[in-house]
């Protein structure tokens, strides 16, 4: 990749003093460091596991003044350290450095202009998923007119996703409602396994336990079924048949549901502000596919995505429907049906239920009020707790590993949290590491300030809807961890400025690693006041989110800051 020798403030790649230095001190320190570009793409640590939790007391709220100290974690039983601990309230989004100064002089870094109001931009995000292959038409349309009236208030910084487990139906991020209310009339069930003319009629939870499970006693309830409605031989060899189709689509439909869900975390995660999902569904199960729902939750967590759940059944009641036009079970069969169908519900839940306390989010069940289902599941609790550590001995065989927190002390509190992990199967390259160190935090809105930087941007109109943007990255360098090579200081800093519209949609990112082999009277005496790092970015006229991340190799340090300018 093109090496380029880096001058004072030089333009598209500029490394510069942040004081005015000698002609001849500058080509000193021109020689020690370098600027490459390198590209913009990205793609944490394996052995850090991250759990999620919520406290809340006797009335259900959220408290958020508990300490590490509070906490035990246990791993398959066994007491592990926390190294990581933070704690997060819902409802305050970072604060954004806003510096729309218009100017043709783009060399030259200027302060931010005083008394100009901030531009409206996203900062909420809310994915809502209807699983249209597992709901039945009266449960959807009851949904879906709940969903309707919830965000016909949508505010001003909030966005919202329409996506559908059968992929027919979508609506990327957007704040008009109209678009909003027409993608939802839109969305119909779509389930492909239909069974009512089926000998024997079988749920995909039955045919899961006569194909996978080769359960005795389903086999036969459903043997006995087939001998009623055949009215001839033949039970088993039906049953045997129609268990195989039924599990064959029910595994599609999950599949459809289960990427889904990934691609929507996956999109979230690309959004630089608050995330969450909302799942609307009738419930599924997983059998063979656990492993997936894990990496889920597991993708979720890292992108800082709140995945909330409606089970859109209400308070339902399970029961045999008969038809009048057919040959129906005789009474022992139904007795027996029902039992599997109440079975099958309590299953089908729990899917909902991991994906929500794996994730911090609401799962909301037996109740008939859609309208209060989507005001709590749209709702981040206030207080939030991430706890993270590092198995010992953790072997890299895929298996599951059950998790359990408990408080200390506070036996009137109640928690939720991750319920489990599975093992990864393959140790992470650090280069890989850092570069998902670093994507995370550019599509997020956190502040990171162990290495202290600024933002400046400017911009100059070249045409009506054109204009050139820069911004300027102050970057104070001295708290940096230097290795001592051949008599330089040595350390390399990776600089990505990305750019975001109105909408939160990533528009473009830059990013440029400085090699830094500083000589000692250069870092002592000319580099106090830090470098400065220039970007410039060929945009239209509009809003514009800034995120900026500094990350070196050495310490691993981070540094990220949020900006924002209008265009006009």
């Amino acid at each position: 990749m093109r090496r380029i020798l880096c001058t004072f403030l030089v333009l598209c790649c500029a490394v510069s003093f942040a004081q005015q230095t000698p002609p001849a001190a500058t080509e000193q320190a021109a020689a020690e460091m370098v600027s490459r570009e390198t590209p913009a793409t990205f793609r944490t640590k394996v052995n850090l596991v991250l759990v999620p939790v919520v406290v809340r007391d006797l009335k259900g709220r959220a408290i958020g003044t508990l300490k590490r100290e509070d906490f035990q974690l246990f791993d398959r039983g066994k007491l592990q350290e926390i190294t990581k601990f933070s704690v997060e309230k819902a409802g305050s989004p970072p604060p954004s450095i806003l510096d729309d100064t218009a100017s043709k002089d783009v060399d030259e870094p200027k302060e931010q202009a005083p008394g100009h109001p901030a531009p409206i931009v996203a900062e909420r995000f809310t994915a809502y998923i209807f699983d249209d292959v597992h709901i039945t038409f009266g449960d959807l349309a009851h949904a879906r007119d709940a969903a309707s009236r919830h965000l016909a208030s949508l505010q001003p910084t909030e966005r919202a996703a329409i996506y559908t487990s059968s992929g027919q139906t979508m609506l990327e991020f957007t704040g008009d409602r109209a678009q909003l209310q027409a993608t939802l009339n839109k969305i119909l069930p779509r389930s492909r396994a239909d069974t009512s003319g089926d000998c024997p009629r079988m749920s995909y939870y039955v045919a899961d336990l006569i194909q996978n499970k080769q359960d005795p006693s389903a086999m036969q309830m459903a043997t006995a079924e087939a001998a009623e409605c055949l009215g001839g031989p033949g039970a088993q060899a039906a049953v045997q048949a129609t268990a195989s189709r039924v599990t064959s689509l029910g595994d599609l439909e999950t599949r459809y549901a289960l990427e889904v869900l990934r691609k929507s975390v996956r999109r979230l995660a690309g959004m630089p502000g608050q995330r969450s999902l909302v799942l609307v569904s009738g419930g599924f199960i997983t059998p063979g596919l656990e492993t997936e729902v894990s990496l889920i939750v597991d993708a979720a967590i890292r992108a800082g995505v709140t995945v909330n759940a409606i089970d859109a059944r209400g308070l339902y009641t399970t029961g045999t429907v008969l038809d009048a036009s057919e040959r129906n079970p005789s009474a022992g069969v139904t007795r027996a049906k029902l039992n599997y169908d109440r079975d099958a519900a309590l299953v089908e839940a729990n899917v909902l239920a991991e994906l929500a306390d794996g994730t911090n989010g609401i799962f909301f069940q037996n109740n008939n009020d859609m309208n209060e289902g989507f005001l709590r599941t749209a709702a981040a609790p206030e207080y939030s707790y991430l706890l993270g550590f590092s198995p010992q001995n953790l072997k890299l065989d895929g298996n599951y590993h059950a998790l359990k927190v408990k408080l200390k002390e506070g036996n009137h509190l109640t928690l939720q949290a991750r319920r489990g992990y599975y093992a990864p199967k393959h140790i992470a390259n650090p280069a890989e590491e850092a570069k998902q160190e670093i994507q995370e935090a550019l599509f997020s809105r956190e502040i990171l300030q162990d290495i202290p930087s600024q933002i400046h941007t400017q911009f100059f109109k070249s045409g009506d809807f054109d204009a050139k943007l820069s911004v300027l990255a102050k970057i104070d360098i001295r708290q940096l961890h230097f290795r001592k090579v051949d008599g330089r200081n040595r350390d390399d800093l990776t600089v990505v400025c990305g750019l975001f519209d109105r909408n939160g949609n990533f528009v473009t990112a830059d990013s440029k690693t400085i090699e830094m082999r500083i000589k000692d009277a250069t870092l002592d005496t000319k580099l106090n006041g830090g470098i400065t790092i220039k970007t410039s970015f060929d945009v239209k006229t509009g809003s514009y989110v800034i995120r900026l991340v500094v990350r070196d190799a050495e310490g691993q340090l981070m540094s990220a800051q949020n900006g924002s300018i209008e265009i006009p």
